[in-house]
């Protein structure tokens, strides 16, 4: 298949496509004759790995690992295990970031009025470092 149908079967732009064959998460596809990419099933099937990994917040970094893994004749699963319990580390770790600013979020909204002169607004004050 040409790169526009491996792009619409794994749901994604052709410039990702070309992207991550530049940045080596996809291998070079073979060419025909002609210089057009040909693609097969495998391409497909690790486009979709790729896509499916990154909706979960891993990097094509810890996605060229992951793939490095599945490659390995050791076939064990310690590996894989290992990589997704460092992301979910990673993304509990950023939800408890992303609360606190909420948290701090609303504590200014609350606080702000919103009306008034801009000289006694809470949240500009606040971000000034002359608030709470």
């Amino acid at each position: 298949m040409q790169i526009g149908e491996l792009a619409r079967s794994a749901g994604v732009p052709i410039d990702t496509v070309r992207y991550y064959e530049r940045s080596g998460v996809l291998p070079p596809p073979r060419r025909r004759p002609s210089g057009y990419r040909n693609y097969g099933a495998a391409d497909l099937a690790r486009l979709r790995f790729v896509k499916r990994a990154k909706a979960l917040g891993f990097t094509l970094e810890e996605i060229q690992d992951l793939l490095a893994l599945t490659g390995r004749r050791t076939r064990n699963m310690a590996g894989v295990k290992r990589a997704a319990t460092q992301k979910l580390t990673d993304v509990e770790h950023r939800i408890d970031e992303l609360s606190r600013i909420r948290d701090g979020l609303r504590t200014l909204v609350a606080a702000c009025p919103g009306h008034g002169d801009l000289s006694q607004c809470p949240i500009l004050a606040a971000l000034s470092g002359e608030g709470p």
